[in-house]
């Protein structure tokens, strides 16, 4: 079954929230020395990138009116593909800069869809 296209709206919208709640007391130190937390962020932002992948392969138009879409699905390949060489101050930057705009990217988007259902995050 095909999901609609604002579920990946939500998911990304579920991620930038994790993040955000995530880091919220770190320091750019105690993130470095962290390798849970690190990671738990990582995965979130692979979220993201995933279910912009996903929103355009069956929403072209949507997915386009998230800036810099392609930007976040490619930083998703850059950490699944290149994580052995991922730039701890690259990430840092995008959560502190681009997470809160795709953040309002996605809240602004979403309001033409209401709440998510139950069974969505």
């Amino acid at each position: 079954m095909e999901r609609e296209p604002a579920a990946f709206l939500w998911d990304v919208q579920f991620a930038c929230r994790n993040v955000l709640d995530f880091v919220q007391d770190e320091t750019f130190e105690r993130f470095t020395d962290n390798l849970m937390l690190r990671s738990a962020v990582e995965r979130q932002l692979q979220i993201m990138g995933e279910a912009l992948a996903q929103l355009a392969r069956i929403d072209g138009a949507l997915a386009a009116q998230v800036p810099e879409h392609r930007q976040i699905v490619a930083f998703r390949n850059v950490l699944v593909h290149g994580y052995a060489t991922l730039d701890k101050q690259v990430v840092w930057r995008v959560i502190r800069n681009d997470v809160p705009a795709l953040l309002a990217a996605a809240d602004a988007l979403l309001t033409r869809f209401g709440p998510p259902p139950p069974n969505e995050p």
